[in-house]
């Protein structure tokens, strides 16, 4: 009998351009993930060298189109760490909410099946991709308190604004950028006060499956912003039902139900998905009527901030199966400093866009809620 090829591990930089400390975390994931399946980290894809072969691929984006997955030999979840969409906006927050209406300007292969099915396990809001659709989605939703506006491409946090009147959507109309944000789609949603964000997610690796809830926290940058910081996350091997046998607070308990939700619906709804990463970022916070609202920001099926903690919880458990549950968590700090014995450095280092950045990791096994 054949013995077929243990795969390459690859990692894959979708956008040359993206800052260093993106690009390095992307290639130090994939090592590690090479060093935890005992296989061959093979460096950045090229297709000179690797077309054909079988590989592991680690992106930095969620892979859109069926070409760009036939021309990385990625053809489901057990090829790569992250997710495949088949149109690009499938990838972002737009899919969450409807449009204003049927006649509403719309990307070919929009799904308003999706947008109803997740209506329950999102915001009261709108995707819109023209001004007049923008106009219909603030005066529905301005009567219920201020609205926040977010670009489909915005990650981080960036490219977000809060709207409290129609003047206001009126100037933003004349930034030079809106019409091309508006091409791209913009989300229009019920903006929520004293808000707590949790994350909840899966990986799926080599036959393992990890779930996990978390919540992120917030750190100052070079210029005294504050900016993400990390994400702290209780991991568990299993499904969500697993999670769920943890003495878990009501709120958590909405959440992982909220995600759950989306997840069922990407699965459902959206032709040809797949993904091995996903993560939730859902919010819980108050209406201008002081009435509790929660539902799902963004998906995320690809790399992200949570991913080194994602990564050390799967080192955990496979070195010791016996654990039940881990506290895992991922820091960026904007300064260098001394690190405990059990931290995983994943960057450290100057980068253009933000400065000098340290990322790292760090578990340990979890005895409940502190």
């Amino acid at each position: 009998m054949p013995v077929t090829p243990r795969p390459i591990v690859l990692s894959h930089i979708n956008n040359p351009r993206a800052p260093r400390h993106q690009r390095e975390t992307t290639r130090f994931i994939a090592r590690w993930l090479a060093s935890i399946r005992g296989l061959e980290y093979g460096g950045d894809f090229d297709p000179r060298l690797h077309a054909g072969h079988r590989c592991y691929l680690v992106p930095a984006q969620t892979l859109k189109g069926p070409e760009e997955a036939r021309a990385l030999n990625v053809h489901g979840p057990d090829d790569l760490f992250g997710g495949y969409v088949e149109r690009d906006f499938m990838a972002s927050k737009i899919i969450a909410h409807p449009l204003v209406s049927p006649r509403a300007i719309h990307p070919e292969g929009w799904s308003e099946a999706f947008a109803t099915r997740v209506h329950e396990c999102a915001l009261p809001g709108f995707s819109v991709f023209s001004r007049d659709d923008a106009e219909v989605a603030v005066r529905q939703l301005l009567p219920h308190g201020t609205v926040r506006v977010k670009a489909a491409r915005a990650s981080g946090g960036r490219e977000q604004w809060q709207i409290s009147a129609m003047d206001e959507l009126h100037a933003w109309f004349g930034e030079p950028n809106g019409d091309a944000m508006l091409e791209g789609g913009v989300v229009f949603e019920q903006d929520l006060a004293e808000c707590q964000t949790f994350s909840v997610g899966q990986l799926s690796i080599d036959g393992r499956l990890l779930s996990y809830f978390g919540t992120q926290h917030v750190t100052p940058d070079h210029a005294g912003e504050l900016a993400y910081g990390g994400s702290d996350l209780v991991v568990v091997q299993g499904d969500y039902d697993a999670l769920l046998t943890l003495d878990l607070a009501d709120p958590v308990r909405l959440a992982i139900a909220q995600a759950r939700c989306f997840d069922a619906a990407a699965d459902a709804l959206l032709p040809g998905f797949f993904a091995s990463r996903r993560n939730y970022d859902t919010v819980q916070g108050l209406d201008l009527q002081g009435q509790m609202r929660a539902g799902i920001l963004e998906q995320s099926w690809r790399i992200g901030g949570a991913t080194s903690a994602e990564v050390a919880a799967l080192q955990a458990f496979i070195d010791n199966p016996r654990l039940r549950a881990v506290r895992a968590s991922s820091f960026e700090r904007f300064e260098d400093k001394p690190l405990p014995a059990n931290a995983t450095v994943i960057f450290r280092g100057k980068d253009a866009e933000v400065g000098f950045l340290l990322k790292y990791a760090m578990v340990e096994p979890y005895d409940g809620p502190k």
